[in-house]
């Protein structure tokens, strides 16, 4: 049975206050590229309607030189509250950025400093940063200096086992400026591998006088509660665990608001949500959206009868009828009985 303590109800019970920026929920919904597009916010959403949303992590330099905004950056003039993610190594890059992402409407910029992908890292972005406090620390500054809305950081604990740097990092952060810090409880070395070490978390929210929100692991309410218990967060963040699950940040808030469990969605329930999604993702990216769809489609079909075979088909469809087809037949299957 999951319960909130007396004192972790108490603590969250106000607003999540973000610089001048007030936020009617805990819950936050992470960042994820190639997955949280405006078809998948908007899923989020409907479920959790007052979290703040994060899109797709944009490249500042291909801000730069691109001649248009990407899709990636687009806003809902209606989706709020939105948060812009930016990635590079750059100040003056990051600046500009950031500068495009607010007249984009965005209620904060967030500056990406762990995502452990290669490709990022060796261009002296996302994770690499940890070992970058220096410029870390300029590109908060910078940011903070071109945009008049709260400027925030994602980050990890450090490098490797033997490079954890979070706590004078983090503390760097919030003088040059940022507002808050997420903070994912790996390594860059770990990947998404191994667990999570929350006890972190809990020591940077020890010294910072900023809001710490928790990330890694949080897969289901329990984790959440058990995430803010021990670690004294302001918030937590999702990532993985809304992959096919655009359920779980407005389940986490819920239960943080009131104390009561929502029921979970039904397999056929399931189903219907990735038919909608793959719908909307024809609908705003085309053929694009069709490939796209391929692997929210594979993460909806787990956990029923059939699920193996249905992910197979899925994985492979080339138009958005292929897709329905064998979604309604596999919902009807369902509600059937078989």
């Amino acid at each position: 049975m999951v319960s909130l303590s007396p004192s972790l109800k108490a603590r969250l019970s106000s607003p999540l206050k973000i610089g001048s920026l007030e936020v009617n929920s805990r819950v936050l919904q992470s960042p994820l590229s190639g997955v949280t597009d405006l078809v998948f916010r908007r899923l989020v959403r409907r479920y959790a309607p007052e979290s703040m949303m994060y899109t797709e992590m944009v490249h500042a330099s291909g801000l730069r030189y691109a001649k248009a905004l990407p899709k990636i950056m687009e806003v809902d003039p209606n989706e709020r509250p939105i948060s812009i993610q930016l990635f590079d190594c750059r100040p003056d890059f990051l600046a500009e950025a950031a500068q495009m992402a607010v007249e984009e409407g965005a209620n904060t910029v967030d500056i990406n400093m762990g995502c452990p992908v290669n490709k990022i890292t060796k261009n002296g972005g996302g994770s690499s940063l940890l070992r970058e406090p220096e410029t870390a620390e300029a590109i908060v500054r910078a940011v903070v200096k071109a945009v008049t809305v709260p400027v925030t950081v994602k980050t990890r604990i450090g490098w490797t086992d033997e490079e954890i740097n979070i706590l004078e990092f983090a503390k760097r952060m919030e003088d040059a400026g940022a507002q808050m810090i997420t903070v994912h409880g790996r390594t860059r070395a770990q990947g998404y591998n191994g667990n999570a070490q929350w006890e972190w978390i809990g020591r940077v929210k020890e010294i910072l006088s900023i809001p710490v929100i928790a990330n890694g692991d949080i897969f289901s309410v329990e984790a959440a509660v058990n995430c803010l218990e021990q670690t004294g967060a302001d918030g937590v963040m999702c990532s993985r665990g809304t992959l096919g699950y655009p359920f779980l940040v407005g389940e986490i808030d819920y239960f943080l608001k009131t104390g009561q469990i929502l029921t979970p969605p039904t397999p056929e329930e399931r189903l219907e949500c990735a038919q909608e999604h793959l719908q909307a993702l024809w609908e705003y990216k085309g053929d694009r959206g069709i490939r796209q769809s391929r692997k929210h489609m594979t993460w909806y079909t787990k956990g029923f009868s059939g699920a193996a075979e249905l992910r197979g088909q899925l994985a492979v469809i080339e138009t958005v009828e292929q897709g329905v087809e064998l979604l309604e037949k596999a919902i009807a299957d369902l509600r059937q009985g078989g």
